[in-house]
């Protein structure tokens, strides 16, 4: 089995370096490495071009996170998996090797997420894949918790994050890869949502150990990281929550809406929360046409599909109150 590792850089130039010295250490050897730059001002592309072997796609605009991977996908052509990786990601040597050994050890699996570490502090998580709730939240599993000292067995979650993860190419393809509309963030949670609605599944790999950085060009508590988190996060919910269970847990989408709308007031990001959920409102006739194409496809059954999600009308809150402490 052929795998690509696909980066998509911009103004990375504080990171990129570092992350592709470490995939020249793999254990098992990526059988391509891609680079899209989205016109990046700050150099970057002359590091990539220092290592022999890496393709370096250069655009002339900044397309997004979104659009970069698919145009880095559509150049592999020759490739089984794709292995996504952040610009601010640094793989341990055995990270790809433990991915295809997952490949392995589960056929028919065609999703797997990367035991994320803190590049700041690897004895923390920065997350275990991402979980789901039903009112459309999603959130990185152990995020900030210590991470194990031996081995773990593998579990099912709901998303692996991009900022290192591993998808089949023919099923990336089949749903026609990440919506480009959302430009960066939940891209990740959006396709692997319409993957569970064709009945596939995502396996967290413990052991396949990236050190992360997080939102290294854009911060994490940026308006911009807000903007399209949230804004997204809507389309993402409208599109893909199946059947009538949209209309169940819209309560707990207008709740969350209304929570996120006095949370990021509190802390001063009020007028760029209220833009994301205007935009996200604006957007809604795209929305709602994607999820007549995604819903016409659906082959899993729905409550296959919520089995997979967080439930309970205080766990998003509880999630994140506890993260906090």
């Amino acid at each position: 089995m052929r795998v690509a590792v696909l980066i998509v850089n911009w103004n990375a130039g504080a990171y990129i370096e570092a992350a592709l010295a470490a995939l020249a250490k793999q254990r098992r050897p990526p059988d391509r490495i891609v680079v899209v730059d989205n016109a990046s001002t700050d150099g970057s592309r002359e590091p990539i071009a220092r290592f022999p072997g890496v393709e370096l796609i250069a655009l002339d605009q900044n397309v997004g996170f979104a659009a970069g991977n698919n145009i880095a996908a559509a150049a592999v052509a020759d490739c089984d998996w794709l292995a996504f990786l952040n610009p601010d990601a640094f793989a341990e040597p055995e990270w790809l090797e433990r991915l295809m050994a997952a490949v392995e050890a589960h056929p028919g699996v065609t999703m797997f997420a990367s035991e994320l570490r803190l590049a700041s502090d690897p004895s923390v998580l920065d997350g275990a894949g991402d979980a789901y709730h039903v009112s459309g939240l999603p959130w990185r599993i152990a995020h900030g918790e210590p991470a194990p000292a031996t081995d773990v067995d593998s579990q099912e979650v709901f998303s692996p994050c991009a900022a290192a993860a591993l998808v089949y190419r023919d099923s990336f393809n089949a749903v026609h890869g990440f919506d480009s509309s959302f430009f960066c963030y939940l891209e990740d949670v959006d396709l692997a949502f319409r993957l569970r609605l064709l009945g596939h599944r995502c396996l967290y790999v413990p052991g396949a150990i990236v050190r992360h950085v997080g939102s290294g060009t854009t911060g994490t508590r940026s308006a911009f990281a807000i903007y399209h988190g949230h804004r997204n996060l809507v389309w993402a919910w409208v599109k893909n929550m199946p059947g009538w269970r949209m209309w169940l847990y819209a309560p707990q989408h207008v709740l969350l809406t209304l929570v996120s709308l006095f949370r990021f007031g509190a802390i001063r990001h009020g007028r760029t929360i209220v833009r994301a959920k205007l935009d996200a409102l604006a957007g809604l006739g795209r929305a709602f046409s994607e999820r007549r194409r995604v819903q016409s496809t659906r082959t899993a059954a729905d409550h296959h599909v919520i089995a997979a999600m967080s439930r309970g009308w205080l766990t998003p809150y509880r999630t994140h109150r506890d993260r906090r402490r």
